[in-house]
């Protein structure tokens, strides 16, 4: 007789755990190698690259803060997995930017590295059925990111396109196939999971912030620069601000989701929206970094485009995922988006900070909007007449 198969791990994450802030830590010096390989193309070749491996490794990270919202490392097993998964995100990141050429096998093998982990863990999770059906998907971009580093020019992006795609949109069209058939396979903590992503968001904006503080030269240092670099601070923090106005009533509609569809709309509202949400931030500390070291000097079309276009699409990810949850949209939200990109024009003409502080302006200005808004709507609630019935 063989042995008994250990009983799957029950229960799910009372809240995020260190070792998961540590984890986030690591995959975010991703978000870090993408802005500093953004800034040295700003071009759409550069922005396309970007986007292609954030692409694939986002799908992954999402897999992961799943994962722990099913199986919390409290266990010093699920610990030393976690860490491996995370020495595999180390290993993807070293390779950055050069994974579509030069250090393709590198990063292949984090990523395998990366897949394996997370598929050990889940198996051993109450939701081995649903990690049953994603493995194939899983496996197979790993392998075909394996495949890539075994070429050069064109069939590179190809085939690291065709792994987005399996993993990304091939399960929704075969759902009998996949997870997306059985949703019911995976329950989901609302509190733990919006805790995870508002987290991972902190980290990011934060490293932004240490990045373009490590790129000044002190002997260059002027109060001009000087102040440059407090309003390369004030925006970070206003999309902060921006995205941590809607945690709570986003934990608030995913707890009054039905078991059945819950895991569906987290789906929709945490997988592309804050792809979206965090490719816009590795385009803003690409345009940010641009402003701070230049100062003097209109910003280049590249620059210009990455700073406004970054806050846009930030703002479009905050729009996105308000709207697979079923809140109500802010006018001022897309009509945030679009004065950020007109401000390009204002970077192109006058100087790169100007544009900085008009696009800071705006996002201060939309939230200002927003408070007050709300504010009127609290007043008119508390004066509205009771119903003694």
């Amino acid at each position: 007789m063989g042995h008994p198969r250990p009983k799957p791990e029950k229960g799910t994450a009372d809240g995020v755990t260190l070792d998961e802030v540590f984890f986030d830590v690591v995959f975010v010096l991703t978000v870090t190698q993408l802005a500093g390989a953004l800034e040295t193309h700003l071009n759409w070749a550069g922005f396309g690259s970007s986007a292609l491996i954030f692409g694939l490794l986002w799908y992954l990270y999402t897999g992961y803060a799943w994962l722990n919202n099913h199986l919390p490392p409290r266990q010093n097993t699920t610990r030393l997995l976690l860490f491996a998964g995370m020495a595999g995100f180390l290993l993807t990141a070293v390779a950055l930017p050069d994974a579509l050429t030069n250090t393709g096998v590198l990063f292949a093998v984090g990523y395998l590295v990366v897949v394996a982990v997370h598929l050990i863990l889940f198996l051993h999770s109450d939701a081995r059925s649903g990690a049953l059906r994603l493995a194939p998907y899983n496996i197979g971009a790993a392998l075909l990111v394996l495949a890539a580093a075994a070429f050069t020019g064109p069939a590179v992006p190809a085939l690291w396109a065709t792994a987005v795609f399996t993993q990304a949109v091939l399960p929704y069209l075969l759902p009998r196939l996949s997870w997306t058939g059985a949703p019911a396979a995976f329950h989901l903590r609302p509190a733990h999971f919006v805790e995870r992503h508002g987290l991972l968001v902190i980290v990011a904006l934060g490293e932004s912030v240490v990045a373009i503080g490590m790129g000044i030269p002190t002997e260059q240092l002027t109060a001009g620069k000087a102040a440059v670099i407090v309003l390369a601070l004030a925006l970070p923090v206003a999309l902060w601000w921006t995205y941590f106005t809607d945690t709570r009533p986003a934990e608030a509609a995913l707890a009054a989701a039905a078991p059945a569809t819950r895991t569906r709309t987290a789906a929709r509202a945490y997988v592309l929206p804050h792809y979206l949400l965090l490719l816009g931030v590795i385009s803003t500390v690409s345009g940010l970094h641009a402003a701070v070291a230049h100062p003097d000097e209109p910003a280049t079309p590249g620059a210009a485009l990455a700073l406004s276009g970054g806050v846009a699409l930030f703002l479009i990810g905050i729009t996105a995922t308000r709207r697979a949850l079923r809140l109500p949209i802010p006018l001022s939200r897309p009509t945030a988006a679009l004065a950020a990109l007109a401000a390009v024009a204002i970077g192109l003409a006058v100087a790169a900070p100007a544009q900085l502080g008009a696009v800071t302006g705006v996002v201060v200005l939309m939230l200002v909007t927003d408070t007050l808004r709300a504010s009127r709507r609290a007043g008119h609630d508390c004066n509205a007449p009771v119903n003694p019935g």
